[in-house]
């Protein structure tokens, strides 16, 4: 598999990574209704949720970029490092997120779309 099918797949994950850090080890955790676990959650467990869903709502954007600069001719290697820029500033993302870090989570956000801009005009 090429580097930017593994990015493309880490990507992909990500949401899940966070996801699984919401729910493992929660008291009372409920697979019938974990939606409504989750929302009754607080501190760095609903923080980890809030990240997951701010993941999956970056992934079209960061995929349509990633498809468009490979379709545009874009060198498949600085896309690879640029998609890698992403994917790890997104991890960090996380681990702010769940620290109660707002400030450098939204910096670190910030620089994540701009490396996204840089994607989609590679």
């Amino acid at each position: 598999m090429s580097p930017i099918a593994w990015l493309l797949l880490a990507a992909a994950v990500l949401p899940y990574g966070a996801a699984i850090a919401a729910k493992a080890g929660g008291r009372a955790f409920d697979n019938d209704a974990p939606r409504a676990w989750l929302a009754a959650q607080e501190g760095w467990r609903a923080r980890a949720d809030a990240a997951q869903a701010n993941l999956f709502e970056g992934l079209p954007f960061f995929y349509a970029a990633v498809l468009y600069a490979l379709y545009a001719g874009a060198d498949e290697g600085r896309v690879a490092v640029l998609m890698l820029a992403w994917v790890l500033l997104r991890l960090l993302y996380v681990l702010a997120y769940i620290l109660g870090r707002g400030t450098v989570r939204s910096i670190i956000w910030g620089v994540a779309l701009l490396v996204n801009l840089a994607i989609l005009l590679a």
